[in-house]
């Protein structure tokens, strides 16, 4: 049976959603991984002492840096906006998952109303 040309781009847009979700996805899991590390070193410099040679990633270099404040307000930072985009990437995530859960119960009753079968389907 012959899919319509608009069913046919329906399924295209379908898998481009896929793709967007799973990119998505993907980053999201990145930005996590890279706040628990910032987190977790918060954590580690709080046992070191004030006056401790600290160095910090500049680029490809690590640099001294002045005292532990100096590296500890970095890292804040840096926490602060994974955080703004760790949140910005879950509110996508689930917007994301929202729309292709309907693109697909539609596509779904789509195929089948043209006769279509459906993997999974009996």
């Amino acid at each position: 049976m012959a899919i319509s040309p608009k069913l046919q781009n329906d399924l295209k847009q379908f898998q481009r959603l896929q793709q967007d979700l799973s990119t998505v996805a993907q980053q999201r899991l990145q930005i996590d991984l890279k706040l628990r590390e910032v987190t977790h070193t918060l954590e580690e410099l709080k046992g070191v002492a004030e006056d401790a040679a600290i160095y910090r990633p500049i680029g490809g270099l690590l640099v001294k840096a002045q005292n532990r404040k100096e590296v500890e307000d970095l890292l804040t930072e840096e926490k602060e906006t994974l955080e703004v985009r760790l949140k910005a990437m879950e509110r996508q995530e689930t917007h994301l998952k929202e729309r292709y859960s309907t693109m697909q119960k539609e596509l779904s009753e789509a195929l089948q109303a043209a006769g279509v079968a459906i993997s999974g389907s009996p």
